[in-house]
């Protein structure tokens, strides 16, 4: 991975860290991620325009880039139910990299060093291992269903990440398919709400329609960087370092919130860390 693409993904990282803190507005699980949804595919279709259309193979995979992207929230939103976000979160997130390795190097060839893989491994365990806030103890509470969710939200985003580094690849223009997935999302999450909740599920939104732009455009800058570096350096390498917005919002948690961290939490940090040392290796 160059230079240019490993800082581009780290800055998404500190991106994907700042929208997560910026929409915490008061919202339930549902409510919040319908938020985020409908704002990046509403920016996602203003900025349509202005980007090539992505070539004829692409569009086959973006009908099932939304299905997954919608799938992810919805499991995560019931792994929510059922555990804390402290725990359920890393456990979704963690576990995503080391499936989109083994994938990627069956599904699609990509094989990486020694060293790249170690890389790969101390991200997604570090992650993971923010999950065990207060020791293993508090990991063996977890409720069955809060960790069999989590786990299904992160095939859901280890396929979905396959499935935008073809995409993307397949489209000759990485922000024409970023887009499109965004714009596909947004309606289908609308789609999703109007059907479990009905027409009032929006009324709520419109108080805060500044933090859910806000949100929005980060996580659209986001993950629209992870998708230009799936074109440029192996999914598995920018997928891992992309979960590394756990440690950056670790760090805002602390320097900003004045939370307190615990040993464990300082232990995933570190091996967080090296992971990205590694990277760079």
């Amino acid at each position: 991975m160059d230079l240019l693409t490993f800082s581009a993904v780290l800055g998404a990282a500190v991106l994907h860290a700042g929208w997560n803190a910026v929409v915490k507005v008061g919202l339930d699980r549902f409510s919040s991620i319908l938020l985020l949804g409908l704002f990046q595919g509403a920016i996602a279709l203003v900025l349509l325009p202005f980007f090539p259309i992505p070539a004829s193979p692409a569009w086959a995979w973006l009908p099932a880039a939304w299905f997954l992207h919608t799938g992810y929230k919805l499991f995560l939103i019931r792994a929510y139910a059922h555990g804390d976000l402290s725990q359920v979160y890393p456990l979704a997130r963690g576990a995503a990299p080391l499936m989109v390795a083994i994938f990627g190097a069956v599904a699609l060839g990509e094989t990486t060093t020694p060293t790249k893989s170690a890389a790969v491994a101390a991200i997604a365990l570090g992650v993971i291992l923010m999950a065990m806030k207060g020791g293993s103890g508090d990991l063996a509470r977890l409720p069955k269903a809060a960790l069999l969710y989590a786990l299904g939200s992160a095939v859901f985003t280890a396929s979905y990440t396959l499935v935008d580094g073809v995409g993307a690849r397949l489209a000759g223009t990485a922000s024409g398919f970023a887009l499109w997935l965004f714009v596909g999302d947004g309606v289908a999450m609308a789609f999703v709400a109007l059907w479990r909740r009905g027409p009032g599920v929006f009324r709520p939104l419109l108080g805060i329609w500044k933090s859910g732009l806000a949100a929005g455009a980060m996580s659209l800058a986001a993950y629209w960087i992870a998708i230009w570096g799936f074109t440029r350096a192996p999914i598995a390498l920018v997928a891992a370092l992309r979960e590394t917005s756990v440690l950056f919002a670790l760090l805002i948690a602390v320097l900003f919130l004045r939370e307190p961290a615990g040993p464990w939490r300082w232990a995933a940090a570190a091996l967080i860390t090296a992971g990205v040392v590694l990277m760079r290796v």
